[in-house]
């Protein structure tokens, strides 16, 4: 089946698939789940999607394990999500990375941005920077808090940082995004500045899978919609960085019977690798409704 649904997803995206060119790079596409509970419904729709582009391109697919948040890794989920995904016949061409053994990498992008002021360390504690904001109104409908840089030019007497942001210009960040369309976002008004790493010891997300896809050559970003605000901030660290941005293209997120994202925390229920021809069917007919 997951070469009827390839052919599908290449039919339907010819086009630009053709008119890829890549500049000499071949295609290099990943699937980067966090091990902080089974693959459910909505995962594998991602899984599924990002591993279809990269086979219609010809090119290849990566997992990478992102397991840098420690306090909310379900043991053993990282092994149960490649077991899954192994059962659905979506196999890497590569061995699997880890985040966890990657972190002398952050440490060297990071040092590389204090050594240009591109980052400064922040004392400031999440009500603090609630309580900094004249408009309640974001925080009232469960909006990101924009970080007002109270810690920009400097930590008050007495503070010890509590982590590290980068300084975000006064610009906005514009993408094409392959299935959501033009993206705009200005990070000073709508972000602020951003962690990347935080007092207690754990790299950001945003920093970490910068680091990895360009260390692993990753021309292609498909996963999830529920991402696509994360891009912006990451095409700024590639550019900081001097690493080439991806080409992006989110997928719609699965939702359950209420509108909300398929998540462990509203009830999503993992595969079982047993289960996995079955789930898979299902993903691809979600996946190919909306996209294919």
């Amino acid at each position: 089946m997951l070469e009827e649904w390839m052919a599908r997803w290449a039919r339907r995206h010819a086009a630009r698939i053709a008119a890829w060119r890549g500049g000499g790079r071949a295609y290099v596409g990943r699937f980067a789940p966090s091990p902080t509970g089974p693959l459910h419904h909505g995962s594998l729709v991602a899984a599924l999607a990002s591993y279809l582009d990269a086979r219609a391109h010809g090119g290849q697919w990566l997992l990478r394990i992102e397991d840098l948040d420690t306090p909310r890794e379900v043991p053993g989920a990282a092994q149960a999500i490649l077991d899954t995904l192994a059962a659905c016949g979506l196999v890497a061409d590569q061995p699997v990375l880890w985040q966890s053994r990657r972190l002398d990498a952050y440490q060297a992008a990071f040092d590389t941005l204090a050594a240009r002021g591109e980052v400064y360390p922040c004392a400031c504690t999440r009500k603090e920077v609630a309580d900094s904001l004249l408009s309640q109104r974001e925080r009232a409908h469960g909006r990101e808090l924009v970080y007002p840089g109270t810690c920009r030019h400097g930590l008050a007497s007495g503070r010890a940082p509590r982590a590290w942001r980068v300084r975000v210009p006064e610009e906005a960040i514009v993408f094409d995004d392959l299935l959501q369309g033009p993206q705009r976002q200005d990070l000073a008004r709508e972000v602020g500045d951003f962690v990347i790493k935080r007092a207690d010891g754990p790299w950001a997300y945003q920093l970490a899978v910068v680091v990895d896809d360009g260390a692993a050559g990753v021309t292609h970003v498909v996963r999830g919609a529920d991402l696509l605000d994360s891009t912006p901030r990451q095409i700024l660290l590639q550019r900081l960085l001097g690493l080439p941005a991806p080409v992006h293209a989110h997928v719609d997120v699965a939702t359950n019977a209420q509108g909300e994202k398929l998540s462990k925390q509203t009830g999503a229920i993992g595969v079982e690798p047993e289960e996995a021809p079955a789930a898979l069917a299902r993903a691809a007919d979600f996946l190919l409704a909306r996209h294919g």
